[in-house]
């Protein structure tokens, strides 16, 4: 990195386009600074396929994107951001390229075999997911390495990039390898976008830390009361008529995609392990530009019949397994105990349990492409499955979330956060990224029905009772309806065209009436009829438009709870394009809509001249308040982080001895006590100074909205 890399506070998401490219992004560089960022966060900017609207399939990591402006201004767009204070982050793809003409490396034989990590046998190539035309990239070759990082480590090296984000690392051969070769090289500010179970913990690789998902989910679960979890999981087995948990439901759907669009990865990893799980592994010979410890890929004999026993051992493994992967490398003999374990978790075979953990003999190409494999299976499995299947609570069912887990308490909370303070203080705090399900303000409003459970059954079951003449021959069917009324009520207003393309994507993605390879588009048109006419039912508006102003109102207070822990919680706070002001989005690519940067420059403006702000404003004006004091208290968030005694429904916590935060994560005013913080304290939302003694009720310091920020005087 550059020698005095801009001092992290803040980083903004911004999701780069041919309709928004680098000089779009510089004309919002003042309007940030203004904000409080710290950091531009670009989406992909490498040469991506002509019309590619995201970035993803790069076809020439050697240049710069000419959609998106080209060198030149990109170099203006740094220019702009280091003349106002700020630095660049830059997420990049090493993983996959696409399977296009105009990529070199993949239309000449040659490079394609050495840059793609091709199978010998069907000639079929290593997918980024199921998607067919992004192909695996071999990084575990050095001269690989070297050729797709070239530009971007050039960057890096001039200072123009301060910070790198790595796309799913988990598919590649050797994370671990590949990472140490960055920092090697010069990349000292990396994130990855690691997706960790709720008991995982972040390996000690030379990273700045994850992406954030962890807290996403966290701080989300923080709000959900745990009182409400029997009677809306009873709601929902009546509801679904499936009694199931979520990991029996999730299981399922991983099994499903282990044995069908993912049998082709699962009959290579039965050809890699050989005829015999007994044999020992014989010497394979290095390829000159291949990296010390990994070998080559050899042909290792004809394809399976997809249900030979060994086939249905392995795709009934890879379901089971409890986290995206493991790291075990077979070449230098490590396996760590965190791999032991989500292996003994897992519902295997013992040889093939053995061969995993290298108990048992097995070639070291099986035993790699094994953990390339399971993330593919798990994401699409779990997040683009059984997370559409299962919804008894949609809040939860977000990327790295897990359904299963109704809220978390506040020493689990505390917890989280001084681990993440120690180990990794500069890791990324989300709570809502390009990939998310829902947006923040979404999944706010859905939490807010755990603190009103009784309200929403009862509204719940009218509804069904109501919109049942809106059917169409039972569709949409009952879980179907579900997902539509959370859905309405934690995006609404939204328009009928945006829920009916959401409804879409749902069905596909459960796979239960409709698919993307077996769309029922009678099934899906019902759907669509139904959302639209939600929207002209009298009975149904009627009451649905108050309790939805009820939920909104909790909702809202738990909004405004996350993005305050998320800008002063141990870690960087990342604010994804627009979310400064209300944000109800859905999934991509209703999450990717053009942003109305005029609305907010506007706002902003009038905060900053004294303005007080409204009900659209206030989130704009508590983020620009919190990342201001980060500006002016520096010191307290390189600091420690001492939680604060304050009950089971807030949570409180001191930062650097500096800046104490408190938020009540329940609705109504908190009955406890807050404990410790004595001393003078500026009120950093309201204005003013007091004296705190060392017990005060919670009631007496928070605000309006369950909210309370203060730095010491």
């Amino acid at each position: 990195m550059s020698a005095s890399p801009t001092q992290l506070r803040a980083t903004y998401r911004l999701q780069l386009n041919s309709s928004f490219g680098f000089a779009e992004a510089a004309s919002l560089v003042a309007y940030l600074r203004d904000l409080g960022v710290s950091h531009l966060y670009l989406s992909p900017s490498l040469q991506a396929r002509p019309g590619s609207e995201h970035g993803y399939d790069v076809i020439d990591p050697g240049r710069i994107s000419a959609a998106l402006g080209g060198e030149n201004e990109f170099r203006a767009l740094v220019d702009t951001a280091h003349g106002a204070g700020m630095g660049v982050v830059l997420d990049i793809v090493p993983n996959h390229m696409a399977t296009d003409a105009g990529n070199r490396y993949w239309a000449d034989p040659v490079l394609r075999e050495r840059f793609f990590d091709i199978d010998p046998v069907t000639g079929r190539h290593r997918r980024f997911f199921d998607v067919d035309d992004l192909a695996g990239v071999r990084q575990e070759d050095q001269v690989v390495f070297d050729e797709t990082h070239k530009l971007v480590l050039t960057l890096v090296r001039e200072g123009l990039i301060d910070g790198l984000r790595i796309d799913h690392p988990d598919g590649l051969a050797d994370p671990a390898g590949y990472l140490v070769a960055l920092h090697d090289r010069g990349a000292r500010r990396v994130w990855v976008e690691k997706i960790l179970g709720p008991d995982e913990r972040l390996r000690d690789w030379p990273v700045t830390g994850t992406v954030g998902y962890e807290f996403l989910n966290d701080v989300c679960a923080l709000f959900v009361d745990p009182a409400a979890e029997a009677p809306l999981t009873s709601l929902w087995e009546q509801v679904s008529g499936d009694p199931r948990s979520f990991a029996e439901i999730a299981v399922e759907a991983k099994l499903e995609q282990s044995r069908g669009t993912f049998a082709p990865e699962v009959e290579r990893l039965a050809r890699d392990l050989g005829p015999d799980p007994d044999a020992k592994v014989g010497a394979s010979s290095s390829d000159p530009g291949t990296s010390p410890g990994h070998a080559n890929f050899g042909v290792l004999g004809p394809p399976l019949e997809p249900q030979t026993p060994k086939f249905a051992e392995i795709a009934a493994a890879v379901a089971s397994l409890p986290i995206y992967r493991t790291y075990v490398d077979p070449c230098t003999g490590q396996v760590s105990d965190a791999d032991r374990q989500a292996i003994a978790a897992a519902d295997m075979a013992d040889w093939l349990a053995e061969t995993l953990v290298l108990q048992r003999a097995a070639r070291p190409e099986f035993v790699t492409r094994f953990q390339q494999t399971t993330p593919a299976i798990e994401a699409k499995g779990v997040e683009d499955t059984a997370f559409y299947r299962y919804g008894r609570l949609l809040a939860l069912n977000d990327v790295g979330g897990d359904p299963s887990r109704f809220g978390i308490d506040v020493d689990r909370f505390h917890a989280r956060n001084a681990e993440r303070g120690q180990r990794f203080p500069l890791n990324l705090l989300t709570t809502q990224t390009h990939d998310t399900k829902r947006s923040a303000d979404v999944r706010a409003r859905i939490a807010a029905l755990a603190s009103m459970p009784d309200q929403w059954i009862e509204h719940m079951r009218r509804w069904l009772e109501l919109t049942e003449p809106l059917r169409t021959d039972g569709a949409p069917d009952d879980l179907e309806r579900y997902f539509i009324f959370q859905t309405l009520l934690g995006a609404w207003p939204i328009e009928p065209q945006r829920i009916e393309e959401y409804m879409e994507k749902v069905l596909r993605e459960a796979k239960r009436n409709s698919s993307w390879v077996e769309q029922n588009h009678e099934w899906e048109a019902a759907v669509k009829r139904f959302c639209r006419a939600l929207y002209t039912d009298r009975s149904f508006l009627a009451d649905f438009a108050p309790f939805v102003e009820r939920a909104a109102t909790v909702g809202d207070r738990i909004a405004f709870g996350m993005l305050v822990l998320k800008l002063t919680a141990p870690g960087i706070p990342d604010l994804y394009q627009g979310d400064e002001l209300p944000y109800r989005a859905l999934v991509d690519p209703d999450n990717r809509r053009p942003v109305d940067w005029a609305e907010r420059q506007t706002q902003l403006a009038r905060l900053m001249g004294g303005g007080r702000p409204n009900a659209e404003s206030h989130k704009l004006w508590l983020t620009s308040r919190l990342l201001t004091l980060r500006i002016r208290r520096p010191e307290a968030y390189t600091g420690g982080y001492e939680p604060m005694p304050a009950g089971e429904r807030a949570v409180a916590f001191v930062r650097g001895g500096a800046v104490l935060v408190a938020v009540a994560t329940r609705p109504g005013p908190p009955p406890d006590d807050l404990q410790g913080p004595a001393g003078r304290w500026r009120d950093v939302l309201r204005g003013g100074e007091r004296a705190l003694h060392p017990r005060v009720p919670l009631a007496d310091v928070l605000d309006e909205y369950g909210i309370a920020v203060y730095e010491r005087v």
